[in-house]
């Protein structure tokens, strides 16, 4: 790979599979259909893991077909939300991750991210455990010993990673058929009552439990690392950029997530009727463990095949799970943190993060506790819906990003009602945990007060933080326009005559390389006698290991924007302008505010990308802090936000 391809892929989701799959501009609409088909199908896996089979089977033990109604609004939920996801990374070309990182500070940024990561390890954990399960089903190993096992489905991914995003798809849809088959086998065998079936859809709670459980099927259904995967995934498809173009995609992609996620939603709905249908009806209400599941399907539906075909699907879920879980757990650390390592490291942290507690709670309360720790799973990641439905929801709504592919105010007035939804069910989940907890910890209540209470708190700050920001900032800018519209409309009094000051001795120029260099740069000439100006460029590195270390890192993304700014000086020399460059590393504010003041800059050329007028300077830190820091002059140009073209020209 040349240094400028590696430069781009510096700025792309998903960089070794972007745009590898080539939708054709003109065709058959079946052509069509097979070139964009395959992102929600593989979104579609995690609505079908261990973690949903567990809270289906607790909810049709316990309430029989009473739960439906959860899981076809769990549902409907989903198509909404993944299909606003496959907008934002078709439109903008970045996925939710990246967006959050340029939008909000880096302190609010840091927490998000460390969700993020508690909900890819949540939705792992449900597949250690659930492959863990099929492998002691199908092949009596003992339940550790799988835990441990699933630590090498790492090299198979790794093995699938390298074949292209088209093949893995085929294999997670081949995984997919597996389960939909084995289910349609259990469904056959257990002879449902359909009228019940129907009656379901009626929503009702019966008591507390069916709403933890409820809670539960939402989290497992409407997954948030499935939203940062389906704005990602979408954009392995190469398309046209003309609005029609774009407008095409768009609808393909509504029907594909449509179809992906009914189906998921009949393979979700076959799991909770089986479990009615065969343990509800014959008086086992309190089956919540997979493992009891198989073990009374074949005494009571009379058929050596119903088990089997279990614990198969079973080992499908986890494994189609497992590839879906990894791919978004890159794209949120790539994403959050601008920081790429190799995939198989991240498969390893990844699952590692997964094994530990489960080997840990099953060593301390033995192999029947594998059910309540899927449940909890998966109130977990219901738990951290919230922090990536609402950021979501902001960005498809923010004109400046997605010009006239701009949700429409019915549809955000929807999804800010689903949002609404999901936030109250948490809370009230929330409170009813904790008074439980209080309650019986009796004497020890305190070590809750004075732990999980301020934790909970500073979750719903963050939470009322991230919902407001947007707004607020929005209006500021609103504000900030209207007056200064009204400034400066007064006659100018007392002037006779202008005298032409001297040219700018010296410019520093701020580079914070989103693929507008060119411009930034020729815009800056303006303002440079190439006789008597001396220029620095300067830049700062915001990588984690850069934050720690300084300009001392030796991480990839330093020696990248190292080598970056040596080549734009010596594009400046040619030209006979007499120019240097610095390297800062950490905050980028106070970072370029003492490189400017030691060099006793005269004029700082900055770039407003036009996301909030004089804001997002150097990955979302704000131009007016800058201007409050520095003695210089600061020019704030204009320029076009991930010009690729003119990236590759100064390349």
């Amino acid at each position: 790979m040349n240094k400028k391809l590696q430069d781009k892929n510096q700025h792309i989701s998903l960089s070794e599979v972007h745009e590898t799959v080539i939708v054709p501009p003109r065709g058959s609409s079946w052509r069509s259909w097979l070139a964009i088909t395959g992102p929600a199908l593989m979104v579609a896996v995690g609505y079908m893991d261990p973690g949903n089979w567990a809270t289906d089977i607790a909810g049709g033990s316990r309430y029989n077909y009473t739960l439906i109604w959860v899981l076809l609004m769990a549902n409907m939920m989903a198509v909404l939300l993944q299909s606003l996801a496959a907008r934002l990374g078709i439109v903008s070309r970045r996925d939710l991750a990246q967006i959050n990182h340029e939008e909000y500070h880096p302190a609010v940024n840091i927490p998000l991210y460390i969700l993020a990561e508690i909900a890819i390890t949540a939705c792992d954990l449900a597949e250690v455990i659930g492959s863990a399960i099929a492998l002691q089903l199908l092949f009596g190993l003992p339940l550790m010993y799988g835990v441990v096992l699933t630590a090498l489905d790492t090299f198979l991914l790794l093995l699938l990673s390298h074949v292209g995003i088209r093949k893995l798809e085929s294999v997670v849809i081949a995984l997919v058929g597996t389960i939909g088959v084995a289910f349609l086998i259990e469904i056959f065998l257990g002879q449902p009552d359909w009228g019940g079936i129907v009656r379901g859809f009626v929503p009702s709670l019966p008591d507390a439990t069916a709403l933890y459980i409820s809670i539960g099927i939402l989290g497992a259904t409407v997954m948030p690392h499935n939203l940062y995967l389906h704005s990602s995934l979408v954009q392995t498809r190469k398309i046209g950029r003309k609005p029609d173009e774009i407008w095409d995609h768009i609808r393909w992609n509504n029907i594909d997530t449509t179809v992906a996620l009914n189906l998921a939603f009949f393979v979700n709905a076959a799991i909770l009727v089986m479990a009615a249908s065969v343990f509800y009806r014959n008086g086992y209400f309190q089956v919540a463990e997979i493992q009891d599941a198989y073990h009374l399907l074949e005494p009571i539906l009379g058929a050596a095949i119903a088990p089997v075909a279990f614990a198969i699907a079973l080992l499908a879920s986890g494994q189609s799970s497992t590839i879906t879980g990894t791919l978004a757990g890159q794209i949120i650390m790539e994403g959050y943190l601008n920081l790429r390592i190799r995939p198989w490291l991240r498969r390893v942290i990844t699952r590692l993060l997964a094994i530990v507690p489960a080997i840990a709670v099953i060593a301390y309360y033995g192999e029947n506790s594998t059910g309540a720790m899927l449940v909890l799973s998966q109130v977990i990641l219901s738990l951290q819906l919230p922090f990536a439905i609402i950021p979501l929801i902001h960005a498809v709504a923010d004109r400046k990003r997605m010009g006239e592919f701009t949700i429409r105010p019915w549809l955000q007035t929807l999804a800010w009602l689903v949002a609404a939804i999901i936030v109250s069910l948490n809370v009230k989940l929330i409170i009813d945990q904790i008074t439980q907890w209080l309650a019986g910890a009796g004497s020890r209540a305190w070590i809750l007060q004075v732990t999980i209470i301020p934790f909970t708190i500073a979750l719903g700050l963050l939470l009322i933080y991230i919902t407001v920001h947007p707004w607020l900032k929005e209006r500021n800018l609103r504000t900030t326009k209207l007056r200064s519209d009204g400034v400066h409309r007064e006659l100018v009094q007392g002037v006779q005559k202008l005298t032409q000051p001297q040219a700018y001795k010296r410019v520093a120029i701020a580079l914070d390389f989103s693929g507008s260099e060119k411009k930034l740069l020729e815009e800056s000439l303006r303002f440079i006698d190439k006789r008597k100006t001396e220029v620095w460029l300067l830049h700062v590195v915001e990588s984690p290991v850069a934050r720690t270390l300084g300009t001392e890192a030796e991480d990839r993304e330093t020696e990248t924007d190292q080598q970056r700014l040596e080549q734009l000086s010596n594009i400046m020399k040619k030209d006979g302008i007499s120019v240097q460059s610095r390297l800062g590393a950490g905050n980028p504010v106070s970072q370029l505010a003492g490189m400017i003041n030691e060099l006793k800059v005269e004029l700082v050329i900055v770039g407003s990308h036009g996301h909030a007028g004089v804001s997002d300077l150097i990955h979302g830190s704000v131009i007016n802090d800058l201007r409050h820091h520095v003695q210089a002059n600061v020019m704030i140009i204009p320029i076009a936000q991930r010009n690729s073209k003119d990236s590759a020209s100064v390349s």
